[in-house]
């Protein structure tokens, strides 16, 4: 007997880790060459409001955490998986950059 599942991401919740929350429904844009990064996500994103430089280490914690909707059928049947959930953390360093404008002379 065959039985094929299908999972596909519903909603992702991002804590970046500097006190903000974000909720990304679906599985978002996937990242191509030559994407501009200066430009925002066209479904879900963030920015942060500073650098994370006075975090321990020098680095925010980001956590994501997965909804996934997962379906199955095989042997003449089919169904929904219930709740399933994953979740991720990773580090992320964040910096700043400014600029000052001096009148010419």
């Amino acid at each position: 007997m065959t039985v094929t599942a299908t999972a596909v991401p519903e909603r992702i919740v991002w804590d970046p880790g500097d006190g903000g929350r974000v909720v990304c429904r679906g599985p978002g844009t996937p990242w191509r060459p030559g994407t501009d990064p200066s430009k925002p996500s066209p479904d879900c994103g963030y920015t942060f409001a500073s650098p994370s430089t006075a975090e321990p280490d020098g680095v925010f914690r980001l956590v994501a955490s997965v909804q996934w909707r997962v379906t199955w059928a095989g042997g003449g049947q089919s169904g929904v998986v219930p709740a399933l959930g994953t979740s991720t953390t990773t580090t992320l360093r964040v910096g700043e950059s400014q600029a000052l404008v001096t009148p010419t002379r």
